[in-house]
């Protein structure tokens, strides 16, 4: 079985063939000559070979000495190269986060001054990508995430749930006939839909029982911003979630269409990473500050929805139902 080798020696004798003798190798390592002596003896001794030649206070290697010198002087200068950037690391806190581009936008972008005046020595680097973080191959600590919790492989957190329920213009509201009938109501206008959005027109109609005589005209848009920008310039009916349309809500610019519905309401989206990643400090940090933001958050719509005498019905996920068009 092969000896664990003793790394000390090889730190010895590195440093006596940088420095040339003993004396000067001795006053970089803050030793005695007689211990760096000693450690190169032992060293020749278990590899069976002489690594100096010795001419009175001077030293030169030998062939082997010469092998030996070129590897552990390249790993050394790796371990001292690692040992600098980790020193680094450890003064500079730094978070790497991707998040979902509308989430990132319209929720994590108004709130992120908050974690900064929080954590002020944080330096932050966020990533609004539609695809999800490859941990394997990327630089990230954490990856906010919108869908149904099925990530593969890593630990997944429900952070902020959606509470769906369709939403227009006040102005497109008056717009329409007031009929008791929400598919009579729903058949005059043009529902806006958002074609990554986990529940769409086609599937909430069908779980509220809702039919249409189809004479509803529909706009399709990639991103649930743009989705509800259409809204509130009066275009159509949003099918979206409060989670992103709360401060349109708020403010009285977005208003439910049909508040005897209830809202549905359901997980969609994760804090996604490896589970080993669960330890790091800036993901610790970064999750304990999202929880207090979610909670000011849960709030805020429990406000709202008792302003507009809305319902929650709270929905199990099922993926394939909800994916289907």
């Amino acid at each position: 079985m092969p000896l664990t080798p003793n790394l000390n020696a090889y730190l010895y004798f590195e440093t006596v063939a940088r420095r040339g003798t003993l004396t000067r190798a001795a006053e970089e390592l803050s030793v005695s000559p007689s211990a760096v002596s000693q450690q190169v003896k032992l060293l020749e001794q278990r590899l069976g070979v002489k690594l100096f030649r010795r001419d009175g206070r001077l030293l030169s290697l030998t062939l082997e000495g010469e092998q030996l010198f070129q590897t552990s002087n390249t790993a050394l200068r790796m371990l001292r190269d690692a040992d600098r950037h980790l020193g680094k690391t450890r003064d500079t806190h730094r978070l790497n986060l991707r998040v979902t581009p509308s989430f990132g936008v319209r929720w994590l972008g108004p709130r992120l001054a908050d974690f900064v005046a929080r954590h002020p020595d944080w330096e932050l680097r966020v990533d609004a990508a539609p695809d999800p973080t490859d941990f394997e191959r990327e630089v990230m600590d954490l990856d906010i995430r919108y869908g149904t919790g099925d990530w593969h492989g890593l630990h997944a957190r429900a952070v902020v749930h959606d509470h769906v329920l369709p939403l227009c213009s006040p102005a497109y509201l008056e717009s329409l006939d007031a009929l008791d009938d929400p598919a009579e109501m729903l058949d005059q206008a043009r529902l806006i839909d958002s074609a990554r959005a986990i529940c769409q027109w086609d599937f909430w109609l069908m779980h509220n029982g809702i039919e249409t005589r189809g004479n509803t005209k529909s706009i399709l848009m990639d991103r649930s911003s743009m989705a509800l920008q259409l809204a509130l310039d009066g275009a159509g009916i949003v099918l979206e979630s409060l989670a992103l349309a709360l401060p349109e809500v708020t403010e009285g610019r977005l208003v439910p269409v049909l508040p005897e519905i209830p809202v549905l309401m359901f997980p969609s989206y994760w804090a996604i990473c490896p589970a080993r990643f669960l330890n790091r400090r800036p993901v610790k940090l970064f999750l304990g500050w999202l929880d207090t933001a979610v909670s000011e958050h849960t709030a805020q719509i429990e406000t709202v929805l008792d302003q507009h005498g809305l319902t929650i019905e709270a929905f199990d996920l099922d993926h394939g139902q909800l994916a289907a068009r």
